[in-house]
């Protein structure tokens, strides 16, 4: 079976937003992919962030049992494909992994063509408003919305 990892920093906010939502995307309709998510500089085992629970509950998805953990190199070796929320989330994962190169993108990166870097970002809504979280949440949407259209050519059903 595919899979695919998402990254952040904290795996608090943004991937386990991204993991949450992709599966929830793929229920009953898209490939048959696993998805996980980490984070680069982790508290083991914290949950989600407060914020991200209440806007992934907004959008019929529950995250309250997410716990955040560390990327390593057997989840990098395990995933045929790995999104990082920012560039410096990719840099940081192909300084631990350098042989994953052809596997490592941001999730806009893979997704849409002609950005320009700085638009290869999504920004981090940590300590913000529940209102960054949800202008977060709809952007990794938008991007994922995307993403399993391009896996479905890519990857089949």
């Amino acid at each position: 079976m595919k899979s695919i990892l998402f990254v952040c920093t904290g795996n608090t906010c943004r991937s386990s937003m991204a993991e949450a939502m992709f599966k929830d995307m793929l229920t009953g309709a898209g490939p048959k992919i696993e998805a996980a998510s980490a984070g680069t500089a982790v508290s083991c085992g914290q949950g989600a962030s407060k914020h991200a629970v209440e806007v992934m509950k907004g959008m019929g998805i529950d995250l309250s049992g997410h716990t955040s953990r560390p990327v390593g190199l057997d989840d990098l070796d395990r995933a045929g494909l790995v999104l990082t929320m920012t560039r410096a989330h990719k840099r940081m994962v192909l300084e631990l992994a350098p042989e994953a190169s052809e596997k490592v993108f941001t999730l806009k990166e893979y997704v849409y063509r002609d950005l320009k870097d700085a638009e290869l970002d999504i920004p981090d809504p940590f300590g913000g408003s529940v209102k960054e979280y949800r202008v977060c949440a709809l952007e990794i949407r938008d991007a994922l919305e995307k993403l399993v259209e391009k896996l479905k050519e890519e990857w089949g059903r």
